[in-house]
């Protein structure tokens, strides 16, 4: 998956605004103006394309975890530590269950809303540390069912709010 799938995947998930995802990357320090995140969010195809690096997709997990759960007390968004852009799947999935909170069965539970079946220890060898026996990288397929798993269950949430909201 590129980065700028992961990026268009995650925000949709969330439902997240254009003024939102750029919210988000404020909680890391960092200014993205809405003309490039709209060219990141674009298509391959399109002329303005603009890709996404491993640095700006990281800051954007790492804003998200702040998004989510809120920021520390003390915490000052221009003390950041340096991100490297060293990004796999298997750090990209953590940033996700930090950022949500969720459990091992969580995260099985959203794989099973893609109908994609994996057991509670196949999911914790994801999270373990590479030198681990049980270590397992976390391939593309796996990360992109999460994403639509997790999409699934979130906008059944906001669907679930908007009804009430009607009412």
């Amino acid at each position: 998956m590129t980065n700028n799938d992961i990026l268009k995947r995650v925000s949709f998930a969330f439902n997240m605004s254009y003024e939102t995802v750029i919210k988000v990357f404020a909680f890391t320090g960092y200014k993205l103006k809405l003309a490039v995140l709209v060219n990141m969010l674009k298509k391959e195809t399109d002329a303005d394309y603009h890709v996404c690096s491993s640095v700006v997709l990281e800051l954007f997990l790492d804003g998200l975890i702040t998004f989510k759960r809120g920021e520390r007390p003390g915490q000052d968004p221009k003390n950041q530590p340096k991100r490297t852009g060293d990004l796999n799947n298997n750090i990209i999935l953590r940033k996700i269950k930090i950022a949500m909170a969720l459990k091992d069965f969580d995260i099985v539970e959203i794989l099973d809303l893609a109908d994609f079946k994996v057991t509670k220890s196949e999911v914790n060898a994801l999270f373990q540390k590479t030198t681990h026996h049980n270590y397992q990288d976390c391939g593309d397929q796996l990360l992109r069912n999460f994403l639509v798993g997790l999409t699934e269950k979130l906008r059944q949430v906001y669907k679930r709010k908007e009804t009430y909201n009607k009412k």
